[in-house]
Parts: C-alpha cells; structure tokens; sequence
C-alpha cells in the first residue's frame, strides 16, 4: 500500500502525478523507462480508468510498453504516431541547466529518439538526482556488439583528451552475460565523476565506430518535476528559469501503485 512506500518512492510517485496533470485527451505521448517512469505510467492509468482520458502512448522500451498495455493505455509506434506532444521520462541525474544523464536502464537510445520526436519533455525525478554537474552517475554509451573492445579502446583513448575526472570504462553485464538494449546492442558504462562540458563531450563520444549513442540528454527537457517524500512538488521550467511550488496528497485506496519496485 501508499502508507508502506520510503520516502524516495513516495517522491517519485508524487512527481509523476504532477506530471500527469500535463497529458491532456487526444495527446501522443512517449512514455520512459525506469522505476520513476513506471510511476507515471501507472498513474497515466489510473487516469484512463477514472476520467475516460484518451491517449495514444509510445512506450521507449519492451517493458514500459507491457505496462502500458497492463494498465489499460492505447500502444502506438513511434513510426505510427509520426511526432507527440509530450514525453514524460525519469533521468539519473539533471543539472542546473536540466541537461540530463539518462539510461540506467539501459533505454537511451529509444528515450532520446522519442523525446526529440515531441513538442515537448517533461522530466520526472526525485531530489537526490539533482546535481551541481553532470557525471557522478555512470554515462551509459550504447555500442554495437561487433568489434566492442575495439569500440571500448577508442572511447578509453579519446577520454584521455576530454575534461573529465575519472576514465573508467566497465562492459554492462547482465547474470554474467553482456547486457543487451532491445536494440540487441550492448552498453559501455562510463565512470567519469565529473563532465566538465557535456555538449562538447556528447558531440565527441558519438563520432567513434561503433558508438550508437550516449545517454547525455543536452537541451532536450523542458521542465522537470521534482517529488520530495513529504509530498511537495516543485516544476523548473528550462525557458523561463520559473519555478512552481505544489503538494500532492497520497491516498491509500490505489492498487495500482502496489507492486511498483526498482
């Protein structure tokens, strides 16, 4: 039940009902990945069921589009839905200029393509992921299987020449096999500690064979939703720098948050 969630769970789940209030009847909307997103998914369902709310959802994963489905949301494809109104996604980390380190669930790819296919993104997150500058969480770069160690040498070599803190590059493995996108690929997780330019970084990272993308969302978010355990609520706006004050009661009657875990 609500009553039994931590403090950190509590503050995801009240960031995603703030930003649900942003889908409206009639909206395509990308949904994330992660256990923040899986959150807002759930509550995008409760709305369906309570208010008759119509949308179309593009999920950014094989496991946020099974929830969807779970939770009574329409799925559409991306190629099917052409552009959307709105992403709403959780990050790993966000900075004073809501640039953003996603992809601790190995879902970048698919994210950043959906979110630049949208009017707009909102970003969900609880307050620990906010931080001075981005880096502290590991940067996930998805790279194609084929010549992987070759890939990984090229990212080590090229580090050497960027300003960043730490230069540890580590294979992500899943039950001691590689972890695999559900674009079959793998991810290199870089431990970098700190990025002192990430647009420059992003830019650099992605002209490496074999490199498909990194999980550096630059400019993309456009507001960010941030959930404390108490309830409050807080909405930074990218453009106009404002920030929106809230609270949001939790009732205890929802079974539809009871089997959400990380």
């Amino acid at each position: 039940m609500t009553q039994d969630l931590s403090p950190i769970e509590k503050a995801k789940l009240v960031a995603s009902k703030r930003a649900v209030d942003f889908v409206e009847s009639g909206m395509k909307v990308g949904l994330g990945t992660g256990s923040t997103a899986a959150w807002m998914v759930r509550c995008l369902g409760e709305r369906v069921h309570r208010e008759g709310l119509r949308i179309k959802g593009v999920p950014t994963s094989s496991r946020t589009a099974d929830l969807a489905r779970e939770v009574g949301i329409e799925v559409i494809s991306l190629d099917e839905a052409k552009w959307l109104d709105l992403t709403i996604d959780g990050t790993d980390e966000f900075d004073p200029e809501l640039n953003l380190i996603k992809g601790g669930g190995g879902a970048h790819l698919w994210e950043k393509i959906v979110a630049t296919a949208s009017d707009r993104m909102v970003v969900i997150a609880d307050v620990s992921k906010q931080v001075e500058a981005l880096g502290a969480f590991p940067l996930p770069v998805e790279v194609i299987p084929f010549g992987w160690q070759t890939t990984k040498a090229l990212i080590e070599e090229t580090l050497e020449s960027l300003d960043v803190l730490g230069r540890e590059c580590v294979l992500r493995g899943d039950h001691g096999a590689p972890f695999r996108t559900d674009e079959g690929n793998f991810i290199i997780d870089l431990h970098l500690k700190r990025i002192a330019n990430p647009r420059r970084f992003s830019l650099v990272i992605n002209q490496i064979p074999g490199v498909v993308e990194n999980g550096l969302f630059i400019d993309i978010c456009d507001a960010v939703v941030i959930g404390h355990g108490d309830g409050r609520v807080e909405v930074r706006d990218a453009s106009s720098g404002e920030i929106e004050e809230g609270r949001i009661e939790i009732g205890d009657g929802d079974n539809l948050f009871t089997d959400i875990s990380d």
